[in-house]
């Protein structure tokens, strides 16, 4: 039989819930009132929805209050307090969201004129999209359901390179000036505020996974791409002394955009002196990458005109260029590019990248 104390405790984590519960029902409502009206140019449905937000954040600050209130009371300990602390972290999340939801609205009170249907369609189902991973990503903190969390967090992942056809169908409707900048620009941050819906939903289940099981999110790891000319000496360098200097920090790819047929003997005989082994490598066409190109979060160029010859990349890949001199040898190169490799590498991982 549950003690007073036991039954005070369990009342409150209930009364916690219930509210965590109804404000995730708030904020996937006002997403979906929030882009229903900018699609139909509803104002006053936009309007509401913003003055809704108001709600929202008086709910949410009740929830913190609870939080902080329980902790006083119980001194909570273990599973108690990853929850409690789990809750304090998705509480800022579900603000955010209603955030979301009201610059949507704010945007849909000052369009000039509906979107095109091609716009109107990318709309709907990144909405459709956002609401459903954020529905199934709170329904997996409300349950504890570890597996729901982890397909959930798999589908955001998978979902991300539609936004680059999103940003795509923006930039032809630009082009063809059929409407003012200042609407297009008002799009492109819709469709942000529903990715960053999506991306909050991971976040979500992150914590999902640190109620239920103890684990804390792990490090972020890279995937980063080395392009030079060749692909037949400074990459190749690049690229295998970053996986023996930082193997846990991310995965290392390099290619050449006139890749040559083998490695250069001077790299393969230098690389050896460092205990790089670059027998096994061969050079790779820049352009058999073209379909995974959004899989990389940095793409390297080693030349100074290496973005002329990668072309345009996703929207979520950053191109950095170092101007390396190649004339000097290998192991010139391996000095020139060594330091920036490690300063890149503890800028993205910080002082622990391994």
């Amino acid at each position: 039989m549950a003690t007073h104390y036991e039954e005070r405790l369990q009342r409150d984590l209930n009364w916690i819930q219930d509210l965590v519960g109804i404000v995730g029902q708030s904020i996937t409502k006002a997403i979906e009132d929030a882009v229903g009206s900018l699609l139909s140019m509803d104002k006053d449905r936009a309007a509401l929805t913003v003055i809704g937000d108001y709600t929202i954040n008086r709910q949410t600050r009740e929830i913190d209050r609870l939080c902080h209130a329980f902790v006083a009371r119980h001194l909570p300990s273990a599973g108690h307090l990853r929850y409690v602390s789990a809750v304090l972290r998705l509480n800022v999340a579900l603000e955010r969201i209603g955030d979301y939801a009201a610059t949507i609205s704010r945007t849909a009170a000052h369009l000039s004129s509906a979107p095109s249907t091609v716009v109107s369609r990318d709309l709907e189902m990144m909405s459709e999209q956002a609401r459903r991973m954020l529905r199934d990503s709170l329904r997996s903190f409300l349950q504890r359901d570890v597996p729901l969390a982890q397909s959930t967090m798999t589908a955001a992942r998978q979902f991300t390179p539609y936004f680059d056809k999103v940003f795509h169908d923006l930039v032809i409707e630009g082009d063809s000036h059929t409407r003012p900048s200042n609407d297009l620009f008002s799009l492109m941050a819709t469709f942000n505020r529903l990715e960053r819906v999506i991306h909050q939903a991971k976040n979500i289940c992150e914590e999902t996974i640190f109620v239920a099981t103890g684990r804390m999110k792990g490090e972020k790891t890279f995937n980063i791409l080395f392009v030079d000319a060749l692909n037949s000496g400074a990459s190749q360098l690049a690229e295998h002394f970053t996986r023996k200097a930082f193997p846990n920090s991310g995965r290392y790819r390099s290619a050449g955009w006139q890749p040559g047929e083998e490695i250069e003997d001077a790299y393969l005989r230098f690389a050896q002196t460092v205990g790089i082994d670059l027998f096994k490598a061969w050079p790779t066409p820049l352009a058999s990458l073209s379909e995974q190109m959004d899989e990389f979060h940095l793409v390297v160029g080693l030349l100074r005109d290496a973005r002329e010859h990668t072309g345009r990349l996703p929207f979520h890949t950053t191109m950095l260029v170092w101007d390396i001199d190649t004339s000097a040898g290998p192991e010139s190169v391996y000095r020139q590019i060594t330091p920036r490799i490690r300063e890149l590498m503890e800028i993205l991982r910080g002082e622990q990248a391994s």
